[in-house]
């Protein structure tokens, strides 16, 4: 017996011509999102490596915060910059995406806090986050750049969330 699908509530066609045209959008919307996504997670490797090969310095800038102890601060050094590197990569390569997103979100979310923890008790602290290129920005410019990427971090977020009808339409 051969059961054939009937337009009803559960199965409404799109009008002819609509689909199609619905199509461009939807390229672009996927390229955009996908640019961000490299975008994103370049910035993660990049910062990553820059700080693995310096570790000591890494530590060092940690420990500025006056947040650690100096052997919780080694440990960060040591083992941060990878799983920057690592989430990095998941955004750009799509496997273990969530985690990746939700890691990087958090750490995004959790340097903000600190940074401005250290700026109302008066410490002068230059990140490092982005190698010696970062150590000549002020605050304003650290904090700009670290709400755009969180902010570009939330926007990924959102648009994957399970139930998300914007998912779904893009």
């Amino acid at each position: 017996m051969k059961r054939t699908l009937e337009p009803g509530p559960h199965l409404s066609p799109l009008p002819e011509g609509e689909e199609n045209a619905q199509r461009p959008v939807r390229v672009a919307s996927r390229i955009v999102w996908r640019i961000v996504d490299v975008i994103i997670g370049g910035i993660f490797i990049y910062a990553g490596a820059i700080k693995v090969l310096d570790p000591v310095q890494f530590a060092t800038d940690i420990d500025n915060y006056k947040i650690l102890p100096w052997t919780i601060s080694v440990g960060l050094a040591f083992y941060l910059p990878w799983l920057e590197m690592f989430c990095g990569l998941a955004l750009i390569l799509r496997r273990l995406y969530l985690g990746g997103l939700s890691i990087l979100t958090a750490l995004v979310a959790v340097f903000l806090v600190a940074t401005i923890a250290a700026k109302v008790r008066g410490l002068d602290i230059t990140c490092g986050c982005f190698g010696h290129a970062s150590q000549n920005w002020n605050f304003p410019t650290h904090l700009a750049l670290d709400l755009a990427i969180l902010g570009a971090l939330l926007a990924l977020s959102v648009r994957v969330l399970p139930g998300n009808r914007l998912q779904n339409a893009v």
